[in-house]
């Protein structure tokens, strides 16, 4: 059993990686189209394609819609919509790295929320150390306040969608994200066709680029996390989400030449202990827990 465990903790560790390297990749394509569209356009046709993308591939009409738990997908559905806006407006006016630092703020409340022993306020500290020394002190003076804002409010509405992930939706996971990204799409999407924007945004080649974003952005990312929030704590998923914001910075020194100053290498190795230590010592006290109970 605790085999098992450590196999499920494993791959969830694998698709949380896999969904922040997908989302970090999406943002260069974002900062496209923000040069084109509104940017409120922008988060409403991530979800509401990326929705229709999850429709076709997980057969929506199959859903058995008298099991769905409604109140659990229109939250996780508003979580999904305010954490996609909000996002996009604060990189609109801040780098993407301290707007991720700045959003991050959520699922760190979240993991400290959940602390329960000494080792899980010790790893939720080295995050906090980690994030402090990856923000640029020296621009400090320069940042658009404004955009900390939207960064700081699409971090609470991570947390909301870490919570609202993990309450049972009465189907399988994968229908639980297609509903909810369909559910952020209908509360976007107005935004779009009041913007006049819509007839510009079905005119290649900015529908590839809708299509690739909603799938890097959103299709992707949101069903790895579904399926790694089956098998994580709380705790666990909002500590290893610390890694995003060294994500961030890494995309940025490997595929932009963005320059890491030697406290921000060292933030990096801070974050990544972290998580590391956070999912070692939570596996451990599970399978004590598995022990005492047999």
């Amino acid at each position: 059993m605790s085999t098992l465990n450590q196999k499920s903790q494993l791959h969830a560790l694998g698709f949380l990686i896999l969904a922040m390297l997908s989302v970090q990749s999406s943002a260069s394509l974002a900062k496209i189209l923000f040069q084109n569209f509104p940017v409120l356009t922008v988060s409403a046709m991530r979800l509401c394609l990326g929705a229709i993308i999850l429709a076709i591939i997980f057969q929506i009409w199959r859903i058995n819609f008298s099991q769905v738990r409604w109140k659990a997908i229109l939250a996780y559905g508003f979580a999904l919509a305010g954490m996609n806006a909000l996002f996009y407006l604060s990189i609109e006016r801040l780098p993407i790295g301290i707007a991720v630092a700045f959003e991050f703020i959520g699922p760190l409340s979240v993991a400290l929320y959940h602390a329960r022993q000494k080792y899980d306020f010790v790893w939720v500290s080295f995050a906090i150390i980690g994030l402090i020394l990856l923000f640029p002190f020296n621009q400090a003076h320069s940042l658009d306040w404004i955009g900390v804002l939207f960064a700081i409010s699409a971090g609470s509405c991570w947390a909301l969608y870490i919570i609202a992930g993990q309450k049972p939706s009465g189907i399988s996971g994968n229908h639980t994200v297609c509903l909810g990204m369909s559910v952020g799409a209908c509360i976007l999407l107005p935004i779009t066709f009041f913007s006049g924007s819509i007839a510009q945004v079905i005119e290649l080649p900015y529908l590839f680029y809708f299509i690739g974003l909603a799938i890097l952005a959103s299709a992707l990312p949101f069903s790895l996390e579904m399926l790694a929030l089956r098998n994580l704590t709380p705790l666990s998923f909002g500590t290893l989400m610390s890694l995003e914001p060294a994500v961030a910075a890494l995309s940025g020194f490997i595929f932009l030449g963005e320059y890491l100053l030697w406290n921000q290498w060292l933030a990096l190795a801070t974050i990544i202990t972290a998580s590391v230590g956070c999912t070692v010592t939570t596996q451990k006290a599970r399978q004590e827990r598995e022990k005492a109970a047999s």
